[in-house]
């Protein structure tokens, strides 16, 4: 009996994954707002009641496959923070910038699904949010260690933003002063805002050597956060 079942277990992963993919094929052919459980179906041979064994809704499809592109991101970027852990901090911050924009370059089909335009009629829930926290986590965790080791300065908050960094650290990261979790907010925006810049194509003849740029970019986000050579 316990065969059974282990078989039935290994051939509905098998199923879902190949849905997953044929879905991601979806998206990158027409984008996540034409995703379509039937057309789905259709490529794979199979009948929509079937599929929908698997996944009852679009939404239910599409959140899945956020989940596994915020993991993929955030498994590229711990594994590439695991690389340098014993170097200084602003080399650990860059790493992970660049295992961001590296993934995003690798994977613009996914990257433009969890950071291009919302998908109408689509909310993602809370079950995203562990996932997409992973690369937000890191960088906060680089600076939580050079805060411990009094080895950060980040520029103080306007007034009439102090009230907002309260609130934002005491969500994000108790443990940190006010004005570096507004900090880092700020340079997580502009990280992905920059790779965004890249993977759409606005940095088409302005920006032609991106690689140093982009490090250059990111050492500046981390010295708004505080964090030195």
């Amino acid at each position: 009996m316990s065969t059974a079942r282990g078989a039935r277990a290994r051939a509905r992963t098998e199923i879902t994954a190949a849905i997953k993919d044929a879905a991601r094929r979806q998206l990158a052919a027409e984008g996540a707002a034409k995703l379509s459980l039937r057309a789905v179906a259709r490529e794979l041979g199979m009948v929509s009641s079937a599929l929908y064994r698997y996944f009852p809704s679009r939404d239910d499809l599409l959140t899945a496959l956020i989940i596994d592109a915020y993991d993929s991101l955030g498994e590229a970027a711990e594994a590439a923070h695991r690389t340098v852990a014993d170097t200084e901090r602003l080399e650990r911050w860059t790493a992970v910038c660049e295992a961001v924009r590296g993934w995003a370059l690798a994977h613009p089909h996914e990257y433009a699904l969890i950071y291009g335009s919302p998908v109408p009629g689509y909310t993602a829930p809370e079950t995203t949010v562990p996932s997409a926290a992973r690369v937000g986590l890191l960088l906060i965790g680089i600076t939580r260690d050079a805060h411990e080791r009094a080895a950060l300065t980040a520029p103080p908050v306007p007034a009439d933003l102090s009230e907002e960094a309260e609130r934002m650290r005491a969500d994000l990261a108790p443990d940190l002063p006010p004005e570096v979790v507004a900090a880092l907010v700020a340079a997580w925006a502009q990280l992905f805002g920059l790779v965004g810049f890249e993977v759409f194509g606005q940095f088409h003849r302005v920006v032609e050597d991106r690689a140093p740029f982009f490090r250059h970019a990111a050492v500046r986000l981390a010295h708004e956060v505080g964090l030195r050579p």
